[in-house]
């Protein structure tokens, strides 16, 4: 995760909307919010959705996040650079 300092305003909706705590406000008013707690990021996007500036907060999701599924026509999921997949499991769920 990281905070553009040229967009950010420091209206910390980004503190008050985060569930994993990982902002923390800045003492000095209007400066960009504290990232002390990175690493307890849940990357679910309230920061992003709250925040009144496109672009201020960028979340950058681990490589294991990053479209790992493609969904062809058939409807089934296919790992992505998979040498030998599974054969599809074609029963319906239950």
């Amino acid at each position: 995760m990281a905070i553009d300092p040229e967009k950010c305003t420091g209206c910390n909706l980004c503190v008050n909307v985060c569930p994993a705590d990982v902002f923390v406000p800045n003492p000095e008013a209007g400066r960009v919010p504290l990232v002390l707690f990175v690493d307890e990021c849940w990357y679910c996007g309230p920061c992003v959705d709250e925040c009144p500036h496109e672009g201020a907060i960028r979340l950058n999701y681990p490589v294991m996040w990053r479209v790992p599924w493609k969904r062809k026509e058939t409807g089934r999921h296919y790992w992505l650079g998979m040498k030998n997949p599974p054969p599809p499991n074609d029963t319906p769920p239950a």
